[in-house]
């Protein structure tokens, strides 16, 4: 047997090492305390606090016992994140989840907000074209007034307005 070169123990000792450490993470991620604090962050508090069952913190809260209990149970008992997430939504109602699910019907609520966002968006840029294509919407350059060219009405109108605004208006 050949020995191998120094350079190809290095690479196989750091592939042993990324090894382990993924490993060691994806344990962490599925224990008992880590999928509990995931699913607690997913449910909502039933007492009407408008909390999320881990962080609902309102003192006299009857509920939130109940429900970290059955969540505790549920995790126990071997149950997937979705049975549990089901169970919850079936006992408490829909609104016992913190985000609707992007299916069927709820998934309308993931979709109107940015619906109705770019159709106001469309609808204003629809009216000011719209606007801009009024009779008198646009308006003509103003061309340069000359005092010898001007009809006695326009000198008349000019010499009002120098009066009421107390300047010579630009001109």
């Amino acid at each position: 047997m050949r020995a191998l070169p120094r350079a190809s123990i290095w690479i196989r000792t750091a592939e042993a090492l990324v090894l382990a450490v993924a490993v060691c993470f994806s344990l962490g991620a599925t224990s008992a305390a880590s999928r509990f604090d995931n699913l607690s962050r997913q449910l909502m508090c039933t007492c009407g606090c408008a909390q999320l069952v881990g962080e609902c913190d309102h003192a006299g809260c009857t509920s939130r016992a109940q429900e970290m209990t059955e969540l505790t149970a549920g995790i126990a008992g071997g149950k997937t994140d979705q049975q549990i997430m089901s169970a919850f939504a079936a006992k408490y109602g829909a609104t016992v989840l913190a985000a609707p699910p992007a299916r069927g019907f709820d998934l309308l609520a993931w979709v109107a907000p940015f619906a109705v966002f770019g159709a106001a968006i469309v609808g204003t840029i629809l009216l000011i074209r719209h606007w801009g294509n009024l009779p008198g919407g646009r308006m003509e350059p103003i061309a340069e007034s000359n005092p010898a060219t001007m009809t006695p009405e326009e000198r008349a109108r000019l010499e009002q307005i120098r009066r009421e605004t107390g300047t010579d208006g630009g001109f």
